[in-house]
């Protein structure tokens, strides 16, 4: 009996076409971690804008409607490049969305966080968050921070101050505590929320953007919609850098009143 011809066995693919792959669907699954859309609500807008320095990174963020007059922010860095920082960024969201929201307060919020982290402690992983419901109707911003600086930037007609103080990371301390800030904003304010990535982004000359220049971009363009504000600020930031690389992701959102 005549053997069937049998169609060849695929050649293997190269490791490093393999590993270039497997970094692609990487970043499609962080990306579809982020929201798809700005939120928009009848008195307030948030969006935001996000850069990896690498195929994947450790930034995350989200950001979703509580009910019909509050939403629910969140902003993080996690310590760390690359895949394991991504990773880690994976865990860390799961955890967040995983968490009951209601009427706990941020600070509730935060130190949930923090102790399932240390329930599922990954060895030299921790991570900084901003974490924030703001009331649309009667305009109270409510946030904590967990290690997370720079301090978020209210930008009003009065000008442009940093908000809030800085607190212990997310993942490291099992007694870690959380104060909780609260701003009543104005029509027209507008609040950003960025990773250090942005104003650590250097130039060829090794100097840092900086945080003078990112609150003159935010004062000149402070009436401007959110979706302006963030063009203006990352606009500013490669005109800096001028083709220079940049080691660190750079993240940034603002909640923008109406």
């Amino acid at each position: 009996m005549e053997t069937p011809d049998l169609p060849p066995l695929p050649l293997p693919r190269p490791l490093e076409t393999l590993v270039e792959s497997e970094m692609d669907e990487a970043r499609s699954i962080q990306q579809a971690m982020l929201p798809c859309e700005p939120l928009r609500l009848p008195r307030a807008e948030l969006t935001y804008k996000s850069r990896q320095a690498a195929e994947v990174g450790g930034d995350f963020l989200d950001y979703f409607a509580l009910t019909e007059r509050h939403l629910v922010f969140y902003l993080g860095d996690v310590v760390g490049k690359g895949l394991p920082a991504a990773l880690y960024a994976a865990l860390v969201v799961g955890i967040l969305r995983g968490i009951k929201k209601g009427e706990e307060p941020p600070t509730s919020v935060l130190r949930l966080l923090n102790n399932r982290l240390l329930d599922r402690k990954v060895l030299r992983r921790h991570c900084g968050v901003q974490y924030a419901l703001f009331d649309t109707v009667s305009r109270e911003l409510c946030f904590c921070h967990a290690g997370l600086l720079p301090r978020p930037l209210r930008v009003s007609a009065a000008g442009c101050q940093e908000i809030g103080e800085g607190g212990l990371p997310c993942g490291l301390f099992p007694d870690a505590h959380y104060n909780l800030y609260a701003v009543r904003l104005e029509a027209g304010d507008c609040v950003l929320f960025f990773t250090d990535g942005v104003t650590e982004a250097m130039n060829a000359a090794s100097e840092e953007f900086g945080m003078n220049r990112l609150i003159e971009v935010c004062t000149a363009n402070r009436t401007e919609p959110a979706e302006t504000i963030l063009a203006r600020i990352f606009e500013a930031v490669d005109d800096f850098a001028a083709g220079a690389p940049q080691h660190d992701d750079m993240t940034a959102a603002v909640l923008k009143l109406l």
